[in-house]
């Protein structure tokens, strides 16, 4: 058995007993824990599967902003967790969502285990017209020149969720402050993670967004990384959540999309349709687009980990 096999058993023994434990475990707080673990190691796997830039969201999201999202949802419903416990569901139920759960694993393994050797794959067109955009990454070129639809579509999503966790907002509070103020020791160890990671973070995520048009990274990597970086000052009490009224807060929320939206429609005159580029032009274009997504990234993923206001506009 050589190394890499041995390397790639042990994780998929890994994830299958993280992803058993935090379904079976009976705590909802160890729960949160065990999925923001195994979004980790579902990141060691697109590592060995060559796919970076989807490691690199996984381990963002997957153990990094979700996690956080789910730990604040945990706090919230820990006093409600004797009356949860008291109508937990009767054998049946638990028995009939198991079958279903088992049916729909059977039934993915089974598709992925038929499909033809080579999978079909657009590879090669890509591969064939990645010179016209001038960008050396692939999912780069994917995402922001062949399919771009998709991809504003995707910054629209976004805002549309921020839309309805805000919608959630009592309506003496509208436009107030989200989540908690956090009171937290200046001294302590978080305070100085607060002071100490954030510069490092945005040094990163800057690094991440300029090499993602040639190597793995991108705008949505980036714009996790600074918000967790500010989400952590945040935490941390360094600095408090903007109130959602704020003008310029709305301003970064939109840039990216609208500047997406403009270059879109620029490219009917230019390009003769829209979202296409200009010939020559096609990476400045990208890389602007990315530029505006990456705060616009940042600020829609910060605010919804923070959730709707909960206090006036006043610190």
């Amino acid at each position: 058995m050589t190394m890499a096999l041995l390397l790639d058993a042990s994780l998929v023994v890994l994830v299958f007993a993280v992803a058993v434990w935090t379904v079976a475990v009976r705590d909802s707080f160890a729960a949160v824990i065990g999925y923001a673990i195994y979004g980790l190691l579902l990141a060691l796997v697109w590592v060995r599967l060559a796919a970076i830039d989807a490691a690199l969201t996984e381990a963002a999201m997957g153990g990094g902003l979700t996690g956080v999202l789910l730990i604040r949802a945990a706090v919230r419903l820990r006093p409600t967790a004797p009356a949860a416990r008291a109508e937990l569901p009767g054998p049946l139920p638990r028995i009939a969502a198991a079958l279903l759960s088992g049916i729909v694993t059977i039934a993915l393994a089974a598709v992925v285990l038929t499909l033809p050797d080579p999978a079909p794959t657009l590879a090669p067109q890509v591969a064939e017209h990645i010179a016209t955009t001038g960008l050396g990454n692939a999912v780069t070129a994917v995402l922001l020149a062949f399919r771009a639809t998709d991809t504003l579509l995707e910054a629209v999503v976004l805002i549309f969720a921020l839309l309805a966790v805000w919608a959630l907002t009592p309506d003496d509070l509208w436009g107030g402050r989200p989540g908690p103020r956090y009171d937290i020791d200046r001294h302590g160890l978080l305070a100085y993670l607060a002071r100490l990671l954030p510069p490092l973070g945005i040094i990163v995520a800057i690094y991440v967004f300029w090499v993602g048009a040639d190597l793995p990274g991108g705008k949505f990597q980036a714009g996790t990384l600074l918000a967790a970086m500010w989400l952590l000052a945040i935490m941390a009490g360094l600095v408090d959540a903007p109130p959602v009224s704020r003008r310029s807060l709305r301003v970064a929320l939109v840039a990216g999309t609208v500047v997406f939206l403009a270059i879109g429609f620029a490219g009917v005159p230019l390009a003769g349709a829209f979202l296409s580029y200009p010939e020559g032009h096609a990476k400045p274009l990208i890389l602007i687009i990315e530029a505006a997504s990456v705060l616009s990234i940042a600020v829609t993923l910060g605010l919804l980990v923070l959730g709707p206001p909960e206090r006036s506009e006043r610190p």
